[in-house]
């Protein structure tokens, strides 16, 4: 019997630090890019695409930016390659208690839950959505405000649904591991919230935290399936979409959102004329009428 000789593993590609996208290149990403997500990728940002689709190139063997587009455009649309792209074009730094001013608003916002509640003015239910939850961050954060100043927790109904394109930021989420870097905001009275690794230099969320989290994938410019959320946190990400895809995912967030419940938004992300009949709180704030 003639044993099969094993065919020979292709050398690696050599991706040139230096190369970049051409200008006509650059245009046709971001074509793809916006069809798939409704993220605009600007001129400006040519170096950044380049360097991030360069990744993918050195990951698939994949020789150049051309070849690489057209792979893209042959693959079914939830092929992993997608995701991995994806993944390289939308992610940004993010770690727990960013924006300050935000977290005091909402810790506040839950001692007047608590206080309502109390007097049977409001239920014991909480549901809140982290869009473009990233790495789970954001949603991380809510869950230790509501340990730290919702007295009662435990006697609440509470879901925090974290959602992001990125299938491979969910997964991270799902693991609620952070570094040094993403907890370096985190107030003493929370760290308890965390079981720090032998080494010191990684932070798991415990039970505590993780018990009213979910995460899953999920693209903005799509409805979410879920029933409506007293609260919708959206921030940092609209920056990224021009005024057409902005007003699509406004407007599905809209929709997702209780009569008297609460969006929070990036407080530079210019969204206060597309808010459409709620009324402004502050410039990050707004509320849907009750009725």
């Amino acid at each position: 019997m003639t044993i099969p000789m094993p065919l020979p593993v292709p050398p690696p590609v050599a991706i040139q630090p230096s190369m970049q996208v051409t200008d006509s290149q650059l245009s046709l990403y971001s074509e793809l890019i916006y069809d798939r997500t409704g993220i605009r990728i600007s001129a400006q940002k040519k170096t950044l695409l380049s360097n991030r689709v360069r990744r993918r190139l050195r990951e698939t063997g994949i020789k150049d930016f051309g070849d690489y587009l057209n792979h893209l455009k042959q693959l079914r649309s939830n092929d992993p390659e997608w995701d991995a792209f994806l993944q390289e074009i939308t992610t940004h730094e993010t770690y727990l208690f960013r924006d300050e001013t935000q977290w005091e608003w909402f810790c506040s916002y839950l001692k007047q839950r608590s206080s309502a509640a109390g007097q049977g003015k409001e239920p014991k239910r909480l549901r809140i959505w982290s869009a473009a939850c990233s790495t789970g961050d954001e949603a991380c954060t809510i869950a230790c405000c509501i340990v730290s100043h919702l007295p009662s927790h435990k006697q609440w109904d509470i879901k925090i649904l974290g959602t992001d394109i990125g299938i491979g930021a969910v997964k991270q989420a799902k693991q609620a591991v952070f570094g040094q870097r993403a907890m370096r905001l985190v107030p003493k009275n929370c760290m308890h919230c965390f079981q720090k690794s032998k080494d010191g230099h990684i932070w798991h969320a415990k039970p505590i935290l993780t018990d009213m989290m979910s995460f899953r994938q999920h693209n903005l410019m799509d409805r979410v399936s879920e029933s409506q959320f007293d609260i919708v946190f959206l921030k940092n990400v609209l920056i990224y979409f021009d005024a057409t895809s902005k007003r699509q995912v406004i407007d599905n967030v809209q929709a997702s959102i209780r009569p008297g419940g609460l969006l929070v938004a990036g407080a530079a992300e210019g969204v206060a004329d597309m808010v459409k009949n709620y009324t402004r709180i502050q410039p990050w704030l707004f509320q849907r009428p009750r009725q």
